[in-house]
């Protein structure tokens, strides 16, 4: 147990160098460039270009030497101008293995400075050797030929890339944007050729923003087919496990049942989320005191929980639609149709957690109705004399106020006795004024 503890500080040390190095070699291109920018000297494009390369060389085959782990810790740790700057060095074989280590958040950052757009970024095959998927590079439709993919997965596929693909395996790729008009009878079919057509949403929950993302499947041959508009968690998982896990996987069909799971998985992670957020937000309506900002807040951020736990529940029902609709048409093993089971199985899981936000959900919002009601109605009743004694201390508004009620109540006292005696007094005069 010792060796583990003993190579922590050893990693964090190499980390550290590999970030100084990266840093020193960027700090010095600014440096240089900044220099000869300001020469005035003949070729002076030339020069620039050259110093500029020599900087980008070293830096690239810095980068070369170090895992794709190593890289991916290092460009989390620098800051954004240098990140973008070293990830454009980072060879383009390994950037898909850097894009499933970094966060979401460096990765959306990465991906906008080397976007989609060679065949290689928008396609990728995965092969099986010795039990683990293995990606192979695929470049042009000459490069489909050498492989036996059992998996292949398009990412914002252009139509010409959709085009070869499909006319190569002898199917039709749809357009991701097509996906999204499909009636929802049109959805799980199969086809003249016996290839499977399905239609599934998945989750995407970043900070934020969470919506359901529409893949479409097709298996044919023993094939699994996969495309979508944009990278979602779930296949960054499911490529990482089968990568790393002998067995994990032996046909088309058990990653098609996996991407499911792993949906279902990453719906409960972000269920949890749900959960821990309306934790604090219960605290903060169970308080004495809500103030109206505070209030408007709570209900912002129950609107939020409440739109992702619905999608969600959304997501999930769509996904049990495609188990079934995978076990109708006997399509699964006996070992496949026991995982279907198990995920359908928590499934039904989740929808109890569902249903139960969602009571959790409209008791918040009464409460929070409750307390904007209350601090209107102290506003309504305080509101006259709150304004005719702005700026007096409540002490001495109030103390006045009551000795002014006093005062009044005490001369209207003695004004009506007064009143009374005096007519009194008229009636008696005039009764003795009429005797005499």
């Amino acid at each position: 147990m010792s060796e583990p503890i003993d190579q922590r500080p050893r990693a964090q040390n190499q980390l550290e160098q590999h970030l100084s190095e990266v840093q020193l070699l960027l700090a010095r291109q600014r440096r240089v460039e900044a220099l000869v920018q300001k020469q005035d000297m003949p070729r002076h494009e030339l020069v620039e270009g050259l110093v500029h390369r020599q900087h980008l060389v070293e830096l690239h085959n810095l980068l070369r030497r170090l895992s794709a782990g190593e890289i991916a810790r290092v460009i989390e740790a620098l800051s954004e101008e240098d990140r973008l700057a070293a990830w454009r060095e980072v060879e383009e074989n390994r950037c898909e293995l850097v894009l499933e280590i970094v966060s979401d958040d460096v990765r959306a950052e990465l991906l906008g400075a080397r976007p989609h757009s060679s065949a290689r970024n928008m396609l990728s095959a995965f092969e099986l050797k010795n039990g683990r998927l293995s990606q192979v590079r695929i470049d042009s439709r000459a490069d489909l030929a050498n492989v036996n993919p059992m998996w292949v997965d398009l990412v914002a596929p252009s139509a010409s890339v959709r085009a070869w693909v499909g006319e190569f395996f002898e199917l039709y790729l749809p357009d991701p944007e097509e996906v999204t008009d499909i009636e929802e009878s049109a959805r799980f079919y199969i086809d003249d050729n016996d290839a499977v057509h399905m239609s599934s949403n998945f989750l995407l929950d970043k900070q934020g923003d969470s919506r359901n993302v529409p893949v479409a499947f097709i298996l044919h041959r023993n094939i699994l087919f996969s495309v979508r508009n944009e990278e979602l968690p779930v296949f960054r998982l499911q490529r990482l496990r089968a990568r790393t896990q002998p067995g994990y996987v032996s046909d088309g069909k058990d990653v098609l049942l996996d991407l499911y799971g792993a949906d279902v998985e990453y719906s409960a992670d972000a269920l949890e989320d749900v959960y821990a957020e309306f934790e604090r937000v219960g605290r903060q309506v169970l308080s004495p005191q809500v103030s109206d900002d505070e209030a408007a807040e709570i209900l912002s951020e129950i609107a939020k929980g409440e739109d992702l736990n619905g999608r969600i529940r959304r997501n999930v029902l769509d996904t049990r639609r495609a188990l079934s609709f995978l076990m109708r048409g006997r399509l699964l093993s006996s070992d496949q149709h026991e995982d279907t089971r198990q995920i359908l199985r928590d499934i039904e899981s989740l929808d109890g957690h569902t249903s139960f936000l969602f009571n959790k959900i409209n008791f918040l919002m009464d409460a929070t109705v409750g307390f904007i009601n209350i601090n209107q109605n102290k506003r309504v009743s305080m509101s006259e004399f709150s304004m005719m004694t702005a700026g007096i201390p409540w002490p001495i508004s109030y103390g006045a106020f009551t000795l002014a009620m006093g005062a009044l109540g005490f001369g209207t006292y003695h004004a009506l006795r007064h009143l009374e005696q005096r007519k009194a007094q008229q009636t008696l005069v005039a009764r003795q004024r009429k005797e005499g």
